[in-house]
């Protein structure tokens, strides 16, 4: 009989005595005892403890424990998940805070009382397993409208849209500037579309020059051009049973904008230097960022082609317009650029919150998650700052606090009421509709 392996449980301390104490002091465990900074590293890699207990006064400085919370450091950015449990003398309470600060899980002050510490230590192992089956499933279960971040009536909006349009056979013209995610939303349509065991196969009509774009769009014959040693078939072929994603369509040249239009109206295509017709069966969903109607006005862009590939339009909202996105995409982001890189910071600073919300975003999604990657690898702190992300700090955000704002509002009534009375305090408590005494109560608790 295979006996279960304990949990590895590091303790880092330098106390010979208090070593050999805890060392026998929790059952369920696979006790590791580490004295200073370097071996309790070098356990951290080689078992990766879900649990760390860590003396601050760790050598060769325990009088400001600069030691201690340099070993936090360290395996809090080797293991960001790891809960570490810092253990204090009585007069480091400053330390012990700062600890917590630095994304230590708890603290505990000495004399050292093993059951206390035991629940600390078999809490923090709860946790840290918990989260990992949480991480575990959400890799696992994967949604269509994964990627798709959101809380805003806009993006719930466009998702009720996705949900809706997905089933159909209808062309789709997703429209939106750049960066706002629109091949996002066309891998969403098909993962929700009786296609989706298909191929989803997409091309960036703007990507390509127009003399190349026809043949790979369509494919060609042997002998078709100088260079055309086989037969190649082109991505409308490649999508069949599948799903056609052409971005950029405003970009398409006039030229191969009729040869589009037919095989919209017959799905039949021809290759390039070839004379017979080939049946297709694949969903067409097109996006730009471009303004088509005008282009049509600018005969840029052919008319019956737009009403062939705008059956259904799916606008998507720029960042700017989607309220209370920017920070939730922001934390989505840091949080994934974290685990990529081996980084860990824990989250924005209150100048970072502000700059992210006052930032127009022009770039839309994609900017802001290039931001944010760039913060990660650069920043040196546990937090990333309005620096760090290289934006301007922003005014400072609303409060969210109800009794903040109520005073806030009504300092500022009661300010607007007394200049427009001229300072007069009957005429403004007869505008805010009040008696005296009340209005002098909201200018003593306002401090006007």
């Amino acid at each position: 009989m295979v006996s279960q392996r304990l949990t590895p449980l590091l303790i880092v301390e330098d106390d010979p005595g208090l070593q050999s104490q805890l060392r026998w002091s929790f059952e369920g465990y696979e006790v590791l005892v580490a004295e200073d900074r370097s071996q309790a590293l070098a356990a951290l890699r080689r078992h990766e403890p879900p649990v760390v207990t860590l003396d601050l006064g760790l050598p060769p400085d325990p009088a400001n424990a600069s030691e201690g919370l340099r070993t936090l450091d360290d395996i809090l950015s080797l293991a960001p998940y790891t809960k570490v449990v810092v253990v204090t003398g009585n007069d480091d309470r400053a330390n012990a805070l700062q600890a917590i600060a630095a994304g230590a899980y708890d603290f505990y002050q000495k004399p050292v009382d093993p059951e206390i510490l035991g629940l600390i230590v078999d809490r923090a192992a709860r946790l840290h397993a918990l989260e990992a089956e949480n991480r575990r499933l959400a890799q696992s279960v994967r949604s269509p409208l994964e990627g798709i971040i959101g809380a805003s009536p806009q993006m719930l909006q466009v998702s009720r849209m996705v949900e809706k349009i997905a089933t159909t056979a209808a062309t789709v013209l997703i429209l939106g500037e750049s960066g706002t995610g629109k091949e996002l939303i066309a891998r969403a349509l098909h993962a929700l579309s009786p296609r989706a065991g298909g191929p989803f196969v997409a091309i960036n009509c703007a990507a390509i020059p127009g003399d190349l774009l026809e043949s790979e769009l369509f494919g060609y014959e042997k002998g078709a051009f100088t260079g055309a040693v086989k037969q190649t078939p082109g991505k409308v072929e490649t999508a069949q049973g599948g799903t056609l994603f052409l971005d950029e369509i405003g970009d398409m040249p006039p030229a191969l904008q009729a040869k589009m239009l037919r095989f919209l109206q017959e799905r039949v295509i021809e290759r390039l230097g070839g004379r017979e017709t080939l049946p297709v069966d694949v969903r067409i969903l097109c996006a730009t960022h471009q303004d088509l109607a005008q282009l049509i006005q600018e005969q840029r862009f052919r008319e019956d082609l737009y009403y062939r590939i705008s059956e259904l339009v799916l606008e998507l909202p720029p960042l700017r317009a989607r309220e209370g996105d920017r920070v939730l995409l922001a934390r989505h982001f840091l949080e994934r650029f974290a685990r990529e890189n081996a980084r860990a910071p824990r989250g924005f600073s209150e100048d970072a919150v502000a700059a992210i919300e006052h930032h127009p975003w022009s770039g839309n999604v994609r900017e802001m998650e290039n931001v944010v990657r760039r913060a990660v690898i650069m920043s040196e702190g546990k937090r990333i700052t309005a620096q760090d992300l290289g934006l301007e700090a922003g005014e400072a955000p609303a409060p969210l606090n109800l009794r903040k704002v109520r005073e806030q509002a009504e300092r500022a009534a009661v300010r607007r009421a007394l200049a427009l009375c001229e300072q007069n305090v009957s005429r403004a408590a007869e505008a805010l509709g009040v008696s005296r005494p009340t209005l002098y109560d909201l200018m003593k608790r306002c401090g006007i």
